[in-house]
């Protein structure tokens, strides 16, 4: 029994997705390499990108993961900031 792709393929929603994808993978390499803070602010930009997918295809559990990750990378850069102040 053959299966349909359920996630749109093509529109708008689909090159976000693959360019999210992209930063993610860019954020996690500047990781390893501890690349700081750089990997932060790349991370968070694929995460909203992939919130903004979650929302557009009314995704609940890629809107929360992507949420969540967004704030724990937040509160991360915030940390970063005040511990230079």
């Amino acid at each position: 029994m053959k299966k349909n792709k359920v996630t749109p393929i093509g529109d708008f929603s689909w090159y976000v997705k693959w360019i999210a994808s992209i930063v993610l993978i860019m954020g996690l390499l500047l990781r390893s390499a501890m690349i700081q803070p750089l990997d932060l602010y790349i991370t968070l930009l694929g995460s909203i990108g992939w919130t903004y997918v979650g929302l557009l295809w009314h995704d609940r559990a890629i809107i929360v993961i992507n949420v969540v990750a967004s704030t724990i990378l937040i509160g991360g850069i915030l940390t970063l900031w005040i511990g230079k102040m």
